[in-house]
């Protein structure tokens, strides 16, 4: 069953991100932006699978593609993944997030709201999957 997208939203107070969630049948469509120019910036499906590490785990691989000069890539590699494990389903992730002139302190906030919207977006997922 298909159901109507949410959208999630952090609330650092600085470098805020939204993030829009569809279930399509059984599997996980997500948007992911922020900034001044919000985009889509790179796309990622990631397909669950068994760790190889510990079979009792589920583990996931990304495949990414990426618009030229734009480095969301990374985050829609690790956020997919991650999501498709949980969900124990495909997922897309795409993320598109621009802010000029960045220092190393706002990356890290940047990042720590990713993982923020991350944990958000895992937990409706668990509820939404049955």
């Amino acid at each position: 069953m298909n159901e109507e997208p949410i959208i999630l939203k952090t609330h650092a107070g600085t470098f805020d991100l939204s993030a829009s969630v569809v279930k399509v049948g059984q599997d996980f469509v997500v948007a992911i932006w922020g900034g001044e120019k919000p985009h889509i910036g790179a796309v990622a499906l990631a397909q669950s699978r068994q760790s190889l590490k510990d079979h009792d785990k589920r583990s996931a691989t990304a495949s990414v593609l990426s618009i030229l000069g734009h480095k969301e890539d990374t985050v829609v590699k690790s956020v997919s993944e991650r999501l498709a494990a949980v969900a124990d389903r495909p997922v897309v992730v795409t993320a598109g997030m621009h802010w000029d002139n960045l220092k190393e302190s706002d990356l890290k906030q940047i990042l720590n709201n990713v993982e923020i919207l991350t944990q958000m977006i895992e937990a409706h997922m668990l509820t939404a999957r049955s």
